[in-house]
């Protein structure tokens, strides 16, 4: 495999670049700036930087253009991520939900409406999204789900529970999985639904995690009605629709980019952190660590290339993306555990305390990590997945 750009993708390298830099918030990535640290306040602002990559053609790059994207290849794709990884622009989880999932989802499965309707104000930063799949006795095994969804003429009245849901509180809209025929197996029998989160019905109750944030939430819906042109792909058949979502959501491009800046971050702190009498980066334990945790990301660099190359083969992500998923996860946890075996019981005070480290940048880090083997699949149903359909083991 050859990593190397070409002279077309070197100048796209370059343009990306440029604009970046060019386009960044002013004062990006200095102490003048400061960023929004409410979740609403955060929201506003990453949806105004959403709206100025789409104004200057930066945003859905590889949707067609039909769409409002550039239909450009998924390797200049991944080049543009990298660059962006590489200035440490916003990071755009709170709203990722509609331009990496739902977007990908209703260009391959939704109807001429729903495009027309939905694609621009996601790719636009008009329109925020969460994703209602996961619920209490739901969560691995997804196709278990309860949440009901009853027709009733026209409409589809749906009564259950979802949880685990990110930035609910701030979402016009969610994608929505239900259990439109209960007699059903358990992976035939449900719909794919978009679902406006200021209908009647619909309870948001916040989850206080470990870091302090309350990005997650219970849904509740009680006879939340949504009309059946509402649905994407065929009733009772949103097992596909599903597997098109998560498709996307374990094979992300910009991880080998986003882990690359950490481990130079790492690499720094273990420069400046002084153990025993000398620095930390002198160990030749904590050495030996860090060459391979760069090991591993040009592996997941390397991984993920292969990866694009299939997809632009087939046109679809395929199982390989669960590799993907399993590789950057475990990495993360990885890193962020040797950043704290640096700093010592230091490394666990938090923000806003005098005592931190990078005001507890790498506590809050830590802590966030261990979701990263939970969500868009445990690292035991990617390990399950891998088996099964790309190594082709019986179950």
């Amino acid at each position: 495999m050859d990593l190397r750009d070409t002279p077309q993708q070197a100048a796209f390298r370059k343009d990306v670049r440029s604009w970046l830099a060019a386009n960044l918030p002013e004062h990006w990535g200095t102490p003048a700036f400061e960023e929004p640290t409410d979740a609403d306040d955060r929201v506003e602002f990453l949806k105004t930087w959403q709206r100025t990559m789409f104004e200057g053609g930066w945003a859905g790059l590889d949707w067609p253009a039909e769409y409002g994207g550039r239909g450009i290849g998924i390797i200049e794709n991944m080049i543009f991520y990298e660059e962006y990884a590489a200035a440490n622009a916003p990071n755009m989880i709170n709203i990722s939900v509609g331009p990496s999932l739902v977007g990908p989802t209703l260009i391959a499965a939704g109807t001429d409406a729903q495009k027309q309707r939905f694609l621009e104000p996601i790719l636009s930063g008009g329109e925020v999204w969460c994703q209602g799949f996961s619920e209490p006795n739901a969560g691995s095994d997804l196709a278990a789900l309860t949440t009901r969804g009853e027709i009733r003429g026209d409409e589809i009245v749906v009564t259950g529970q979802k949880i685990w849901t990110s930035f609910a509180k701030q979402s016009d809209w969610c994608i929505l999985v239900v259990r439109t025929d209960p007699d059903a197996p358990k992976h035939k029998g449900l719909s794919f639904l978009l679902v406006d989160m200021r209908s009647p019905g619909i309870t948001i109750r916040p989850l206080r995690e470990m870091t302090g944030e309350a990005w997650f939430n219970e849904v509740f819906f009680d006879e939340v009605r949504v009309p059946k042109d509402l649905l994407v792909g065929e009733l009772n058949k949103g097992w596909n629709v599903v597997m098109t979502t998560l498709a996307h959501e374990r094979g992300s491009s910009a991880q080998h980019g986003r882990l690359g800046r950490e481990i130079g971050a790492l690499i720094a702190l273990a420069k400046r952190t002084v153990r025993g009498g000398k620095r930390a980066a002198d160990d030749p334990a904590i050495r030996q660590k860090i060459a391979d945790f760069l090991a591993h990301v040009m592996i997941l660099k390397m991984t993920a290339y292969r990866s694009a190359s299939e997809i632009e083969r087939t046109g679809v992500p395929g199982p390989e993306g669960s590799t993907l998923k399993l590789l950057w996860s475990e990495l993360d946890q990885r890193v962020k555990d040797t950043a704290i075996e640096l700093l010592g019981e230091q490394g666990l005070v938090p923000e806003g305390d005098p005592l931190s480290v990078e005001d507890g940048y790498w506590q809050h880090e830590l802590l966030w990590s261990r979701a990263a083997t939970i969500y868009a699949g445990t690292s035991e149903i990617q390990r399950n997945i891998i088996a099964q359909r790309v190594l082709g083991l019986p179950r």
